[in-house]
Formats: structure tokens, sequence, C-alpha cells
């Protein structure tokens, strides 16, 4: 009986035991960080540096409710169009680095902005901290339905035989859409004269008309002259061919492997944002990304979901804002 009673602990050994217990806990909570314990405490802004109805307002808005019950609090979208998307970024670089002001950036005012305007009024790479990536789009390469030229190789093998007869369409100065084809000209060696126009609808216009010879853009904005056998598509800038139209050839295909041209978009807090409230966004729009509806959205739209890591989504940024750079650069394109 006595070993059996020597075998269960004291009431001082259970005394003693909660209490350790208790000091260790105690311990962890001190030691965690005090921004993982509350935060947030208040509703979380989202800038969005494109108007209401926009495809970047989409995508936050498509988040929204799923963020918004995760985190307890509102999300609040404020919609800061204009100069190419830095005065809403400039809104995010600015702002206290404590998690409840965010932006969805894209290639303009993170990767082109630096090599393009004379000065920014903020530093993509010092002054925000990236959180993930959220969607991405390749553009396609449209031509006059009438043209000669019925994939990607025909149509440089015709532009180096037209001199510098040659003009293409944007839906803008320094657009994803005017500097993929820089890209594609320095890669294929063949010379074209830029038209930018104010958006995809004119500057397809201007394509369909054969004012202008071709136009890099996202396939939506596209499709009704497409379909009316205005424009016809020979080329996609992404590694991968549309899902919507596998038979389009990839530039990669056509003979120029590693060719990838995206827009792309991603949310970004201000630099400073402690790392557990980074990772704790991280996890939480990744999973509204995973969302079936959401997803669904997006396809609809074009959009290809992103995901991954905050380090992850860095190291992308840094890569394109390297490949861009060099092709700014070299066109010497600038805007005041």
């Amino acid at each position: 009986m006595e070993t059996i009673l020597k075998s269960f602990p004291t009431r001082r050994t259970l005394l003693q035991t909660t209490l350790a217990t208790a000091s260790l806990c105690l311990i962890s909570l001190v030691a965690m960080p005090v921004a993982a314990q509350t935060w947030p405490t208040k509703p979380v802004k989202v800038v969005v540096p494109a108007p209401a109805g926009s495809s970047l307002d989409v995508i936050v808005r498509g988040m929204s409710e799923t963020l918004s019950k995760r985190w307890g609090q509102p999300l609040v979208v404020d919609n800061k169009p204009g100069a190419g998307g830095t005065i809403g970024m400039d809104l995010v670089a600015k702002a206290p680095a404590d998690g409840y002001t965010l932006g969805i950036g894209f290639n303009g005012p993170i990767a082109f902005g630096p090599f393009m305007f004379k000065k920014m009024p903020y530093d993509p790479a010092k002054d925000l901290m990236p959180i993930v990536l959220t969607t991405s789009q390749p553009n396609v390469l449209a031509v006059p339905a009438a043209h000669p030229a019925n994939n990607l190789r025909e149509f440089i093998a015709w532009s180096k035989s037209q001199g510098d007869k040659v003009s293409y369409a944007s839906v803008g100065l320094g657009s994803s859409s005017h500097l993929s084809m820089e890209l594609l000209k320095a890669s294929a060696g063949f010379e074209a004269t830029h038209v930018p126009f104010n958006g995809s609808p004119p500057a397809a216009l201007s394509v369909a008309q054969n004012e202008t010879q071709a136009l890099l853009a996202v396939e939506p904005a596209l499709l009704s002259l497409v379909q009316g056998g205005r424009l016809k598509l020979i080329a996609v800038t992404s590694q991968q061919r549309l899902p919507t139209r596998p038979d389009l050839q990839t530039v990669a295909e056509a003979g120029f492997p590693g060719f990838d041209a995206l827009a792309w978009n991603g949310i970004f807090a201000p630099a400073g944002t402690p790392a557990d409230v980074v990772n704790r966004l991280n996890a939480d729009i990744n999973a509204a990304m995973a969302e079936p509806a959401f997803r669904q959205s997006m396809v609809k739209q074009g959009l290809i979901v992103g995901g991954g890591t905050a380090a992850n989504f860095k190291t992308f940024i840094d890569s394109e804002t390297r490949k861009w750079g060099a092709i700014i650069t070299k066109a010497g394109i600038k805007i005041d």
C-alpha cells in the first residue's frame, strides 16, 4: 500500500506542477508580441489606387466578407485613383505601420514607377512591405483581323519587312501594355512606333481599324472585337497557354524561351509593420483567396489567383523590378 501511495503525487507536488504550468503559460503570453495578441481591434482600411469597379477594386471587395469574418472587424475600401497609382500607394507608404492601413499595389507604382517618374513620393523597396501576391494576368497580342500574320513568328517577319512603317497601340504610356511590347521588340529585334491611348477601348479600336497594327492587352478587354471578327489574337505573354484559349501559342513557344510579361497586383503594408501582423495578414488573405466563390469570380475576369508567402512575393517583386527597370531605361520611357 505504501508503495502504491508513493506513486501518486502529493497535494504539494500537484500545486507546484500547476503553478509551474501557469508560469510557463504566462511567460508565453508575455513573450508573444503585443500585436499578435490584439490585432485587429478596429476596422482595417485597404487603399485601392484605382476607381470603384476596376479590377483592383473587385479583387479587394471579393475578399472583404471573408476577411471581415476572420478579423471580427470591418474591411473598409478606400478608392484613391490617380497619378498611375502612386497617389494611393503613397498614402499606404506614409501610414502608421500598425496593420490598419493596407493597399493593393500593381506593376506601375511598384516596379515601373521608380524608373519612369522623375520623382517618386515614396520608395517602393524601402517604404512598403509586401504581404501577398493577389492576382496576375497576361496580355494577348492582337492584330487586325485581315492582317497577313496568323502567328507571332509571321508577325515578327512581317514587321521586319516593313521597316519603320509599323506602329503599335497601348492602353497608356508606361502601362503593362506598353512595356510588354517594348520587351517583345527587344527580344525579337523588330521596330514599331508607340501610339499610347487612354485605356483599352480606343487602343483596341485603333487596331481594328488598322490605324495601328498591334496591341498587347488583357484578353477580356478585347473580346467584343475578337468575337465581332475585327481583331484576331496571335500570342499570349504568359509562360503557359490560357485555359480559355488552349490553341493560342505563348511568346516563349514561338522561339523566345523564358519570355514572361504579366500584369500583377498584391497587398502591401507600410514598411515596419510587425512581423506577426504580416504573417497573420498573409495567412488570412491566402485563406480568403482559396474560397471557391472568390476564385470563380477571378476566373470570369481572366485573372489568375496568386498566393504564397510574403517572402515569395518580395522575391518576385525584386525580379520584376530588375527586368522592367532595364526595359524602361533602354527605351528611355519617362513620365513627368
